[in-house]
């Protein structure tokens, strides 16, 4: 009988989730949640999940959505680590968050008087 064995990528500079595994149960709910098959269901029942394909992972926090123990975390690319940092203060924030500074552009405002009308 042929054998299938489940082979990581080598080691890449990319770790997209992080597994607590003193908070993980093994429930594996996160692997029937991930759309690209990053995480994978460890062959021990109970064990926490292997994440196999870490390059491979789009982000988009199901797998951590799915967790229903806190026991998964996203670690974004640093290229996707975008903050702003007030130079009087120090105070650093990530974009969109409270008390985000104004933005740096500005929409052009458009006032018609009168409706254009062709005809």
């Amino acid at each position: 009988m042929d054998r299938a064995y489940l082979v990581p990528n080598p080691i890449a500079p990319c770790e997209a989730i992080y597994v607590d595994y003193e908070k993980c149960v093994g429930c594996n709910l996160c692997t029937k949640q991930c759309r690209t098959q990053t995480i994978m269901p460890n062959p021990e029942i109970g064990k926490p999940p292997i994440v196999i394909y870490p390059d491979e992972c789009w982000f988009c926090g199901c797998c951590i959505e799915a967790c229903k123990h806190d026991a998964l975390k996203m670690r974004y690319p640093i290229n996707q680590r975008l903050f702003f940092k007030r130079k009087t203060t120090g105070e650093v924030f990530r974009i969109d968050g409270p008390d985000a500074p104004p933005q740096s552009y500005f929409k052009p405002t458009v006032t018609c008087e009168k409706p254009i009308i062709k005809k």
